[in-house]
């Protein structure tokens, strides 16, 4: 996943294109550049680094003047990061300029023809190939740059979204996608475009936004407009242009560190949002428009399948446990990356949920594509408005965590579960599988539960204690039953995420089938014990490890003892009904792994090797 920037207009394009890509540096940041065009020349800097990296080459190579301009951060695919890998990409001629997201997957078959007909290549990426073979048409057939893109993309295997320039027609950028998002951002009086791989580079000039669809192209022409057609056909497509409910301060720090640190805060707020206007308990119901204008479909289902990829897989995890007990239906949890490949047994009957934090993870898309193909109902669950998911799904819901730009997700978590927990009990009410009483008593609980994370979080000098204590271990062991044994998972895998310490998750029954055999005075092993579920025998676990010196880390209700005289370090949560403790007992993993991560002076918001999204295979 890589983040893409322009625009076109009265302003100056470097200011523009420079802060969209500090906003878009959590989509990749190996390297960043950027083209600008004065109406004379195409001046291009680029660099291995990040965005403040390629502002000190830009003022020591290029002048900033310019009103038109592109740029580009990259999370590397074809090519190591480095300075001639890094986009904007030149065509040999030195007239066209490109910024690409994605994987041309035919590139060398692409490559060695234009060899042939006398192209040079200065760097590895599929970009350059790409770039040269749209020269290469315009050349061949004659046509103006529109038709040229048209022509090669007609002609490539893989996945993109691409913004294109001639500097010999100053007056339109052509843009490009398939695959990976794209968005065209509308001034106000049409007099100037923005283009951007999601809406907040621009924000805060334009709420106006036009989404390109898969296998669509746009000709955007300074003060002509926007002309959308299809790749395949060229037939001219009707534009929706989409009011943005984006605003600049939710893309902010706010006064935190971090991202990661603000979005774990937030997550009383996005708990809230995501229920409002959905649970309503004084009148004891639920209202959710996909699942009530669907609800036939999830009655009759034979069985739902949960197609995810990394937190958001284990969030459906969660689900499994939450929809299997409440509302009796069987669930199967997918990773979206192997089902679309095993040939799966997909049923009319069968409701595939499809969750992802951006709406635009590769793998996810294409099980959804592969479900739908076969029959299947597709219920997406997504926080991204207007994102490619949503726009793919029969019906849906956002979970309405507000933009996340952590790279390690957080309030995602937490929102999906959410969500999913509210799809279960309208189902299990109208299943009769849950009593009125219970059914009150959950919603009572779902209420009181942005309450409790805030008290949750109140542990944060208890973890800060501990955190120093362990910052320095090479493995962690996460142990969990039940509920709660998907949140030992996505605790272990925020660890790993952004300290790069190696951690695992288990069910704390496995223990004794292997990862004990590790375990030893220098182990710290997260144990999350709360009193509901099977505590007896996690505490039966926990007496296991203290035999042989491991040093326990206990997730334990308020009030706890038993476990507090076993553990080196306990860390309370609220008490709450088991299917909704894994919104609780995630809070102290995801700020025991923040940190740590700090401490050992690591880039929290930013890991290294990782995207936000996964928009390529």
């Amino acid at each position: 996943m890589c983040g893409i920037v322009g625009y076109i207009g009265p302003r100056e394009a470097y200011p523009i294109v420079i802060e969209g890509l500090k906003r878009l540096e959590y989509r990749g940041y190996d390297s960043a550049g950027i083209a600008l065009f004065d109406g004379t020349n195409l001046k291009v800097s680029k660099t291995k680094g990040k965005v403040a990296d390629l502002e000190t080459r830009a003022t020591q190579e290029i002048s900033k003047t310019g009103n038109v301009g592109i740029g580009h951060t990259r999370w590397a695919t074809h090519g190591v990061p480095n300075d001639v890998n890094s986009h904007p990409h030149l065509s040999n001629s030195g007239d066209l300029v490109i910024i690409h997201n994605g994987i041309i997957e035919n590139y060398d078959a692409l490559k060695q023809e234009l060899i042939k007909r006398g192209y040079t290549f200065q760097s590895d990426t599929d970009t350059e190939v790409l770039i040269n073979l749209i020269e290469d048409v315009k050349k061949q057939e004659g046509v103006k740059l529109g038709k040229a893109v048209q022509i090669a993309l007609n002609q490539v295997i893989g996945a993109y979204a691409i913004a294109v320039f001639d500097k010999n027609k100053p007056e339109e950028v052509v843009v490009a996608r398939l695959g990976s998002p794209l968005a065209i951002g509308i001034g106000k009086n049409e007099d100037e475009f923005f283009i951007a791989s999601d809406a907040s580079p621009f924000i805060e000039y334009t709420k106006n936004a036009i989404y390109l669809e898969d296998e669509e192209m746009a000709v955007i022409r300074f003060h002509k407009g926007v002309k959308v057609r299809k790749i395949k056909d060229d037939t001219l497509v009707d534009t929706y242009i989409q009011e943005l409910q984006l605003n600049l301060e939710q893309i902010e720090k706010g006064g935190y560190d971090h991202f990661m640190l603000k979005e774990i805060h937030e997550q009383p707020k996005a708990i809230t949002d995501t229920y409002r206007g959905r649970l309503l308990r004084n009148e004891a119901i639920i209202k959710m428009a996909g699942v009530e204008d669907n609800m036939k479909k999830f009655l009759n289902a034979n069985r739902i399948i949960i197609v995810a990829c990394g937190t958001s897989w284990h969030a459906g995890l969660v689900a499994e446990y939450i929809f299997e007990d409440l509302a009796r239906i069987p669930v199967e949890v997918e990773y979206a990356s192997e089902f679309r490949y095993r040939n799966p047994v997909i049923r009319e009957d069968d409701i595939v949920i499809a969750i992802s934090q951006s709406g635009e993870t590769a793998d996810t898309l294409a099980a959804i594509k592969l479900a739908k193909s076969k029959g299947a109902f597709v219920f997406g669950v997504c926080n991204v408005v207007g994102s490619s998911i949503s726009r793919e799904s029969h019906a849906g819901a956002y979970t309405h965590a507000g933009p996340e730009i952590g790279v390690a997700s957080t309030k995602a978590f937490t929102t999906q579960i959410t969500v999913l927990t509210l799809i279960a009990l309208r189902l299990a009410r109208a299943k009769g599988t849950i009593t009125s009483s219970d059914f009150r008593q959950h919603l009572l609980e779902l209420e009181m539960i942005p309450k409790k994370v805030e008290k949750a979080l109140q542990s944060d000098n208890n973890i800060k204690i501990i955190s120093d204590a362990y910052k320095n271990v090479s493995n962690f062991l996460y142990l969990g039953r039940g509920y709660n044994f998907p949140v030992a998972l996505e605790g272990a895998l925020k660890l790993k995420e952004i300290s790069y310490i190696h951690a695992e998750g288990y069910p704390a029954a496995e223990m004794k089938h292997g990862p004990i055999a590790l375990i030893d005075e220098n182990m710290p092993i997260v144990v999350i014990a709360t009193k509901k579920g099977h505590y007896e025998k996690v505490v039966s676990n926990i007496q296991e490890i203290k035999s042989r010196k491991g040093k326990i880390i206990g997730i334990v209700t308020e009030g706890d003892v038993q476990v507090k005289n076993l553990a080196d370090h306990v860390i309370e949560v609220p008490e709450t009904l088991e299917s909704l403790t894994p919104l609780l007992t995630t809070i102290p993993l995801q700020l025991l792994s923040y940190h740590i991560a700090v401490m050992l002076n690591k880039n929290v918001d930013q890991p290294r090797n990782l995207a936000k999204s996964v928009t390529v295979e």
